[in-house]
This record gives structure tokens, C-alpha cells and sequence, in this order.
């Protein structure tokens, strides 16, 4: 495999491999910081990061706020001098502009932003020496994005993280182009992404580094992304799910390793978008038309409308990462069938990159 250090601007890394946030509570200090540790980008999901304090109940904002402090500095910790630690931060997000300051001033290398396309994020991370990488799944959102930033901003990404219809979670694709998805469709979107960027690269004068996502399990998926793609790196999330330092609770690690294929599908998130799951008995409440009651809101999703929605996605997650399985929602990548056994986050970057 023709593998090199991942750059990003003067971060180097010795691996090209971004490790995936995974909200809520999948990948927070832990897994990320031994993820840097073990020579990836270990990333953070903001997504009501802080579901542990004593007053989320109550002030959930700030109790998130404050998490994405003390959550980047025990990465930071584990990582060790060099460990690059990153966050997820979604666009789609309530108070947006507060979380980006936040990790911006808890001082992290990377923020990471999809769900929505990050048109002002260069903005509310103005006057902090922090990379920024948008995700787009699309040409044209690369073209938007690079448009607008260039315009706006006189400037580029530092990174592009494309993410394909075999992710996880929240999907920036409808239903139809996700059931008429092949590999090699997908293959030209993102050479055509590629060639998009590099016109932005050149005018720059400077390096976007392009990563891969979506459904990268194992080696040959990792080689294909960088040899006949051409990408300088590759994320991966799902994988990282059933090892030791991941941060959810054994309860959800193991339904990834009782899941089948027939298993995992698309389902309606109660805020609108596709997303990828676990079927269990949650869901097959919810689609029978018995979800649960609504508990407090803890203001997570900009456009959700509590009047509407089947159930609360933020409870439903946070009951997954603390094994409160009968009353969850399991996101998952396409491949969480393919997770058979408990491994260390080290085995697992050894398992992809290796000779």
C-alpha cells in the first residue's frame, strides 16, 4: 500500500487516518485520545457531549459547553505531546457559533463540520490557529463551499472529508440515492470532488488534503481510497465502535457484534434526514406507532419541532451510549455486521494499515 503521512498544513500525522466523531457520547476522550495517541486524528463529537454533568437536564447548553473543555484536555492527555485531537461539530447543530468558540478556545487542532454545509465557520473560528474541514458528500457542495469561503473569506478548506452513503448516523443523501448507490457512481463523485478542490488548491497556491469516508472497514478499502482514488486519507468511525477504549458502553458494543446484515437499515430520523441504524425494539416500536413520551428538550438540532417529532433523538442516543438498549437508537456504519470480535484501537489501525 502506497501509504504516507497524512498533512495538514504543519500537522503531520503519521497515519492517514482520521478516526470518525460519533455522537452522542461514542467518541469522546478516550477513544479520540487514544486514537492521537496511537498515530491517527483522534475526533471528539460535540453532539450533546455533555450528557454526563450533573445539570444537563437543566441547562444542556452549557453543561455541552462546558464538556468540550474537559473532554479535549483528557484527550490531550491521553495522546501524549503530538497527539492531533480533533471535533465533530454539525452544522445542524442549536448555537452553533457557541460550540465552535468553544472548541476553538479549548484549543483544538481540527473541527470537523457536515450536517449541513458550514458557510460561516471560518467566521466563528476567526483569530484561532484551528484547521477546518468541511464535509460535503457531493460536487456541488464542494463547489458551494470553496465558492463561498474563497469569496467571504479569501481563503480554502485545510481539509475536505467526503462522506459516502455507507456511513453512519445522520446521511447527506436522500432514500432514493441511497438505495440506488453503487460503488462506482459514488467513485466518480468523488474524482469529480477532487477535481473541484484541486482548481481551488491551485489558486491557493497550497495543499487541501481530501479524506474518504464512508463504509472504510478493513485494508483493501483503505488501499482503494488512497491508490485508485487518489485520497490523502481515510476516516473511519464504525470500526472503532468495538474496541476497548471507545467510550460507549459495553451494552452497545455488543449489539454491534450480535448485528447481522439484514440488521442494519435506513430509518427516519425524528428530524427529517435518512440515517443508518440498528434495528431493535425501539425502532420497531416507533414504526408501529408507539414511540415514547417526550422528556425535556435539551436543544439539540437548530430545525427540530417538538410538536412533530415521533421522539426525542437526543434521549434515544444517549440511552444507546449508556446501554439503556430497549429504549435506543443504534447508528451504525454499513458495515457494523462485519464487527466480530473486541479489539484495541492500536490492533484495529495495525489491522488497517499494516503490511
Amino acid at each position: 500500500m502506497n501509504m504516507k503521512p497524512l498533512k495538514i498544513g504543519e500537522l503531520t500525522v503519521r497515519y492517514p487516518l482520521i478516526q470518525g466523531g460519533m455522537g452522542v457520547g461514542v467518541s469522546l476522550s478516550s477513544l479520540a485520545g487514544h486514537v492521537a495517541k496511537e498515530g491517527g486524528v483522534g475526533i471528539l463529537s460535540t453532539a450533546q457531549i455533555g450528557y454526563r454533568e450533573p445539570d444537563y437536564d437543566e441547562n444542556p447548553v452549557e453543561a455541552n459547553l462546558r464538556a468540550i473543555g474537559t473532554q479535549v484536555q483528557e484527550a490531550r492527555e491521553i495522546a501524549g505531546a503530538g497527539g492531533v485531537i480533533g471535533v465533530n461539530i454539525m452544522v445542524a447543530t442549536r448555537f452553533y457559533e457557541r460550540y465552535v468558540k468553544a472548541a476553538c478556545q479549548a484549543g483544538v487542532d481540527l473541527i470537523i463540520s457536515g450536517a449541513g454545509l458550514p458557510v460561516s465557520l471560518p467566521e466563528y473560528a476567526k483569530g484561532f490557529p484551528v484547521k477546518l474541514a468541511p464535509i460535503v458528500s457531493s460536487a456541488k457542495a464542494a463547489m458551494v463551499i470553496c465558492k463561498m469561503w474563497d469569496r467571504k473569506y479569501k481563503r480554502v478548506p485545510d481539509l475536505l472529508v467526503i462522506e459516502g452513503p455507507l456511513a453512519g448516523g445522520h446521511l447527506g443523501f436522500t432514500v432514493d440515492e441511497i438505495e440506488h448507490y453503487t460503488k462506482e457512481s459514488y467513485d466518480d463523485e468523488i474524482r469529480k470532488i477532487r477535481e473541484v478542490v484541486r482548481g481551488f488548491a491551485e489558486k491557493y497556491e497550497t495543499d487541501i488534503p481530501i479524506v474518504v469516508a464512508g463504509g472504510v472497514f478493513d485494508k483493501e478499502d483503505v488501499r482503494h481510497c488512497l491508490e485508485d482514488l487518489h485520497a490523502d486519507g481515510v476516516q473511519v468511525a464504525t470500526r472503532f465502535v468495538t474496541t476497548r477504549e471507545c467510550d460507549a458502553s459495553d451494552a452497545y458494543k455488543q449489539a454491534y457484534l450480535d448485528a447481522k446484515k439484514e440488521d442494519i437499515v435506513i430509518v427516519k430520523s425524528p428530524v427529517g434526514m435518512p440515517g443508518r441504524a440498528i434495528k431493535n425494539a425501539f425502532m420497531e416500536r416507533c414504526m408501529n406507532g408507539n414511540p415514547p413520551a417526550l422528556g425535556p428538550c435539551h436543544l439539540c438540532i437548530e430545525k427540530c419541532d417538538r410538536t412533530k417529532i415521533p421522539y426525542c433523538i437526543s434521549d434515544a442516543l444517549v440511552n444507546a451510549v449508556k446501554g439503556n438498549l430497549d429504549k435506543a437508537l443504534l447508528f451504525c456504519g454499513s458495515n457494523a455486521y462485519r464487527c466480530n470480535k473486541m479489539e484495541t484501537v492500536k490492533e484495529v489501525i495495525q489491522a488497517l494499515f499494516e503490511q
